[in-house]
């Protein structure tokens, strides 16, 4: 059983930036691949990034690639999210997600675990 904790949300103004933290239990972080996923009022949610269990290789949603950057500390079994140049579209709960055997994955369902969720509001 893995827990997901966010933390890092917040209100910023369009052109700021936020780092999203998702810290983790559990002793097998490393054989994880971990994502942030989005959902913005009155939609569905929507894949942001993911990394790879080493960290070597990260993915990108056409909406954020350029703005946003995703790493991860596998010796403090955190990930997180650097969000920059922020947009008020970007307004959304962020939810961290980890697929445990798993290389990386975009998909939603690959995922089984997930964090509460962080909000972020970005005003114009």
């Amino acid at each position: 059983q893995v827990q997901l904790v966010e933390s890092g949300g917040g209100l910023v103004q369009a052109g700021g930036s936020l780092r999203l933290s998702c810290a983790t239990s559990g002793r097998t972080f490393s054989t994880y691949a971990m994502a942030w996923f989005r959902q913005g009022p009155g939609k569905e949610r929507l894949f942001v990034a993911a990394i790879s269990w080493g960290g070597g290789d990260t993915y990108y949603a056409a909406s954020v690639k350029g703005r946003f950057t995703i790493s991860r500390d596998n010796v403090k079994n955190t990930v997180y999210l650097q969000m920059s140049s922020l947009k008020p579209e970007d307004t959304a709960v962020y939810y961290c997600a980890a697929a445990q055997g798993t290389y990386y994955s975009t998909q939603e369902s690959t995922y089984r675990y997930w964090g509460q969720g962080t909000q972020v509001t970005v005003s114009s």
